[in-house]
């Protein structure tokens, strides 16, 4: 599902989103889908949109690629399932749906997180935060992947360590009995 931010927990990233769920029985099974994305940028592609507007690229990078916003800027949470249909990514996204289809999409994932479906309390749902905050989620997140890639690493390489041990006894084993028998 195309996220940046889900939970702290989340291994999931914005600037290379995964994947995007649309609003199938999968993702409400499994919860919220959810995206941060710049407030300003949405409430501005909000306006373009209602007054039927040229949506440009830029703007829509600006919402769905907050890397480069400032640290003060407000970032809300949106929920993908509100969204038809699923894509791999926001360049799918715009590949498919253009500017101000994948602006409208958005727009419909924010409607979609406000009306809280599945009902969640508010002290549990995710919450406004500012870019800056959300950079140090990104960063944590990934600090937290590349420990689970070292650590899956270390096994590997104990897995590969045992197995040339085991061969080396294997080998010794014959070598022994043929000269007993010899």
């Amino acid at each position: 599902a195309l996220c940046c931010r889900e939970e702290p927990a989340s291994s999931r990233t914005q600037p290379t989103p995964t994947a995007m769920a649309g609003d199938n029985g999968d993702a409400a099974a499994e919860g919220q889908d959810i995206f941060y994305v710049c407030k300003k940028s949405l409430e501005q592609l909000r306006e373009q949109v209602k007054k039927g507007d040229e949506v440009s690229q830029e703007l829509v990078n600006q919402l769905a690629f907050p890397d480069q916003l400032a640290d003060e800027e407000v970032m809300v949470p949106v929920d993908m399932r509100g969204v038809e249909e699923e894509f791999d990514d926001v360049e799918q996204m715009v590949e498919k749906l253009g500017a101000k289809g994948t602006a409208e999409a958005f727009l419909k994932a924010r409607e979609y997180f406000e009306a809280n479906k599945d009902k969640d309390p508010e002290d549990e749902r995710p919450k406004e935060m500012t870019a800056a905050e959300w950079k140090q989620l990104l960063a944590e997140d990934i600090m937290e992947g590349e420990e689970e890639e070292d650590l899956d690493l270390e096994d590997e390489e104990e897995d590969l360590d045992e197995g040339d041990e085991e061969g080396a006894e294997g080998e010794g084993e014959p070598a022994a009995k043929k000269a007993k028998t010899g």
